[in-house]
């Protein structure tokens, strides 16, 4: 009689490598469950939370974080806000321009114009919208002119939470300046887009557009 040993040991292995999987997807999709205490609280306070972690697929050289923060908005009009692409230079800093150049279904390509000083360049993003997870996924397109920029990829998700929404912002960026001048820019950007973000979003055209 042959033994089943191996078959048991392949099994054992496919099931610890599809709980890893999902462990890794919960920690990508949603920060707010692995906030400690000291965290929650200052979310609640209103704080945004940082991290010095860059979104999954982030090279090594990237710069970048995580913020996380509370919006006292429905999780519709939050969402409604994010994907409305357009809008943009609304909060995201030095952005004055965005424009969609391809859109197919959840898939758009979005045209940015970022001004710094007197210096403007433009650059291409790849987004995708996920309606049921609340999460927009982004990277640099390759294939277009990206100004300073070779690498930006990130995402968006905004969860419910009793005061409003929670939103996390991760973002990964590499230029062709030195990452030791930009690391505390990244890091006040990451603060200054979600200033910006709860100001649409909680604002009185943001609430009588129902987003």
């Amino acid at each position: 009689m042959r033994s089943r040993a191996p078959e048991r040991a392949v099994r054992r292995l496919v099931l610890a490598g599809l709980l890893i999987a999902l462990a890794t997807g919960r920690a990508a999709a949603g920060d707010l469950l692995a906030l400690d205490e000291d965290e929650r609280r200052r979310l609640g306070a209103g704080e945004i939370v940082l991290r010095d972690v860059r979104p999954p697929g982030a090279s090594a050289s990237a710069s970048g974080g995580t913020a996380v923060a509370l919006v006292r908005a429905p999780v519709e009009r939050v969402w409604g806000v994010l994907t409305d692409y357009p809008g943009h230079p609304r909060y995201y800093p030095r952005v004055t321009a965005a424009e969609v150049l391809e859109s197919n279904g959840p898939e758009v390509l979005v045209r940015y114009t970022i001004q710094i000083g007197f210096f403007t360049f433009d650059f291409h993003m790849r987004k995708h919208a996920d309606v049921a997870r609340r999460r927009i996924d982004w990277h640099l397109a390759e294939d277009r002119a990206n100004g300073l920029l070779r690498e930006n990829s990130g995402y968006w998700l905004v969860e419910p939470h009793p005061q409003g929404s929670v939103v996390t912002y991760a973002v990964a960026t590499r230029t062709l300046i030195p990452g030791f001048l930009t690391a505390s820019s990244q890091r006040d950007s990451l603060v200054e887009t979600i200033i910006g973000l709860r100001r649409v979003a909680t604002g009185a055209a943001a609430q009588a557009a129902g987003r």
